[in-house]
């Protein structure tokens, strides 16, 4: 299963217990898509998920509690962690891992998916001295990735970069990880006083969960640090809203903060079996949204490359926020999202719907 699930792509793996079946399913571009399983396989629920329990290092005899454990595994050439979720249902324990490929190759920053305009504005606060730069979206919307490439732009001899993650996604050359365990009291707030003790040029935090780790954050910044981090808000203006919502003072969040990168991941058509697509509906679409009504546009159609889906791979869509005068004033009337985002477009930032 685990092999089948790394070959196909896949960033999340479900076992679900029924009372008549074990389903599995993989989360693949961002979909669960149902695995073939024959039916006796029901019998063999308990030793499966016996089995997952004892490589991850959990209790098996622990079946009326969640549980969470790591698996590490090396299929060919490529190191893959693996953080498993064991959760007791009513027809048996479900179980669910998330796949982190260890070896995979980091983009650069064209390569992200970004406009022109949007790499400028990245790279020139990158060569800030100290202030907040926050990724901001959904749970699996690669946020992580953006915030390595973004490292990987600066990582030189002059600065010294610590990160502190849960977990740590992957190990990058030159920079100073730190791994939080919340069972050995490493927590992000604890955590993040101790790195600002080693004389940092950046910091990384890998998600802002609660007020004291906001707080921390917000202090970093303005004593000298350049921190970027992480927050689950649906856009840029959220952000910011978010932070004041955490306790952090309107006036430290307007200060410290310089920008917003808020991004989506959104299924690509799969170049083996996409058709055209000249339908009077299609041409209405081009009508609507101002695209030339020459331009083709193509439609998903299924085949094997692509698990009849219609589609295979993602990319990123982004939405840059600067704080600019106008913004930073706004946070200190604390002003809500909506107004943020009115006078973030009237600035120029280009919204990502849909």
């Amino acid at each position: 299963v685990l092999k089948d699930a790394i070959e196909l792509r896949s960033s999340d793996i479900h076992l679900e217990p029924f009372e008549d079946e074990f389903r599995i399913r993989y989360r693949i571009d961002g979909v669960l898509q149902d695995v073939p399983v024959p039916s006796q396989l029901k019998r063999f629920q308990p030793a499966i998920v016996s089995r997952i329990k004892i490589l991850s290092h959990l209790n098996i005899a622990e079946k009326r509690l969640p549980q969470d454990g790591r698996i590490k595994i090396r299929v060919e050439n490529s190191e893959v962690d693996i953080r498993v979720s064991v959760i007791p249902m009513i027809h048996g324990e479900a179980v669910v891992m998330r796949l982190l490929r260890q070896n995979a190759t980091l983009r650069g920053m064209e390569e992200l998916g970004m406009d022109a305009r949007e790499i400028d504005c990245f790279r020139r606060v990158l060569q800030m001295p100290h202030g907040i730069i926050l990724v901001t979206g959904t749970t699996g919307s690669g946020k992580t990735s953006t915030l390595y490439t973004a490292l990987n732009e600066i990582n030189d001899a002059d600065r010294k970069i610590i990160t502190i993650e849960d977990p740590v996604e992957y190990q990058l050359k030159g920079i100073n990880q730190i791994q939080v365990s919340e069972k050995a009291g490493l927590t992000f707030a604890r955590g993040l006083r101790s790195i600002l003790r080693h004389d940092p040029d950046v910091v990384l935090i890998g998600e802002i969960r609660d007020h004291e780790t906001a707080q921390i954050a917000v202090q970093a910044s303005l004593t000298g640090h350049l921190v970027f981090s992480t927050l689950h808000t649906n856009d840029a203006p959220g952000a910011l809203t978010r932070l004041v919502d955490m306790g952090v003072e309107p006036y430290l969040v307007s200060s410290s903060l310089e920008a917003v990168l808020a991004q989506r991941l959104v299924r690509v058509l799969c170049n083996e079996c996409r058709e055209a697509d000249h339908s009077p509906a299609a041409q209405q679409f081009k009508a609507q949204v101002g695209i030339p009504l020459d331009t083709t546009i193509y439609r998903s159609v299924g085949c094997r490359q692509c698990r009849q889906t219609g589609f295979y791979g993602r990319h990123a869509i982004f939405e840059w926020m600067d704080s600019d005068n106008e913004i930073r004033s706004l946070v200190l009337k604390n002003a809500s999202s909506g107004v943020l985002r009115e006078a973030a477009r009237a600035a120029g930032m280009e919204t990502r719907q849909g």
